[in-house]
């Protein structure tokens, strides 16, 4: 099991971004149909969090997903469980994933007290 903990430096971390283009009207559907994937794969071994977003204009959905190694892609998609619920969003949407390996961490720069 991961615990969380503060690091002064950036930890080599790879994200998954699902981006889901929702059929009009059904962003709240697209939306639901994520977030059971996702619960899904919060209990596998690999994942560290996800943050799930809905656009303002109602028509897409984004899945921010913190996982331990690109290998955990191909776990994930081993479960038959698994591939039925995340093909579930064809039925709503097209979507798109891509995985990226955080490179570079810029946090709020801080003045200092006068």
């Amino acid at each position: 099991m991961i615990t969380p903990a503060f690091s002064a430096a950036p930890t080599p971390t790879v994200f998954i971004v699902n981006v889901i283009h929702a059929r009009p009207g059904l962003q709240d559907e697209a939306f639901a149909i994520i977030q059971d994937v996702v619960r899904l794969a919060s209990g596998k071994p690999g994942f560290l969090w996800s943050n799930l977003a809905k656009s303002t204009d109602g028509l897409t959905v984004v899945n921010i997903e913190a996982i331990a190694d690109e290998g955990n892609v191909g776990e994930f998609f081993s479960d038959p469980v698994f591939v039925e619920k995340f093909r579930r969003l064809d039925e709503v949407s097209t979507s798109e994933f891509h995985t990226y390996r955080v490179t570079d961490l810029i946090l709020p720069r801080i003045e200092p007290a006068a």
